[in-house]
């Protein structure tokens, strides 16, 4: 079976957010919620449409060959021997709080890495792609915006890896981190995992469009609408001035000084 599904993968599948669905189920999501949010090496893993697609296949699985199977949740339901009790509401209520934790999880360990790596940072000479003076900047913006950065940061790929490392590295302060990774983790999920799941619903009733027949459009739209901010800011950026410049030498400045080894 193993043979069977290494020749049938690849690379792109990792883009795909049905595909760990299909392939992991429940757990797999769970772990790629945790990576995208919280290890380095997540950020180019589904995030919102993964968890859109979740909440299509909340309470049922539609198989290829059409087979209708319990949904997402019922995987931990049937585990803890509660299988039974499995409905739209409890499905839905249960993905909500499986993966909002492995979402606070995720950033947990993002903050916790940037903790333990950013004092020695400071220490670090400017290079190509290092400037101190960006640890400054981020320690300033996050100062003002904390709340901002982590729960917004949540709804925009890429970013959303980054910003609890860089909340860690300029050593945000515990309790307010982690409230508003607890607020924008919940948020978060709550909004894409209820829409994917009644957004599927009211399409197919007033429409009769199933989305599960086109996932492909639904997450490449997805993709679309939530990394444009990013893209926007990227190539609409222009240089400024700094806000806080250095202020000149005295020596310069004022003729009056003179230099001391003169």
């Amino acid at each position: 079976m193993h043979i069977v599904l290494l020749e049938a993968f690849t690379w792109t599948n990792l883009l795909q957010p049905q595909w760990y669905i299909e392939n992991g189920g429940l757990w797999l999501l769970l772990f790629v919620v945790f990576a995208e949010t919280g290890l380095f090496v997540g950020f180019f893993l589904p995030g919102d449409s993964l968890l859109f697609v979740a909440g299509i296949y909340a309470h049922e699985i539609t198989t290829k060959t059409g087979e209708v199977k319990p949904g997402l949740a019922y995987q931990f339901l049937d585990l803890i021997g509660m299988g039974s009790i499995s409905t739209e509401w409890v499905d839905l209520l249960v993905l909500l709080g499986l993966i909002s934790f492995f979402g606070v999880l995720g950033n947990s360990v993002g903050y916790w890495t940037g903790r333990k790596v950013g004092p020695a940072m400071y220490t670090w000479k400017d290079r190509f792609l290092f400037k101190k003076k960006y640890l400054y900047q981020a320690n300033e913006f996050y100062q003002k915006y904390g709340r901002v950065a982590i729960i917004g940061a949540r709804f925009l790929p890429f970013i959303r890896t980054f910003a609890p490392i860089i909340a860690g590295i300029v050593q945000m302060d515990r309790k307010k981190f982690h409230f508003f990774n607890i607020v924008g983790s919940i948020a978060w999920v709550f909004s894409m995992l209820f829409s994917g799941y009644f957004l599927q619903k009211w399409i197919l009733k007033q429409f009769d469009f199933d989305l599960k027949d086109h996932l492909e459009l639904i997450v490449l739209g997805i993709v679309l609408v939530t990394t444009a901010p990013v893209l926007i800011k990227i190539f609409s950026r222009t240089k400024k001035p700094p806000t806080n410049p250095l202020p000149p030498n005295p020596a310069i400045t004022d003729p009056t000084i003179k230099d001391s080894n003169s």
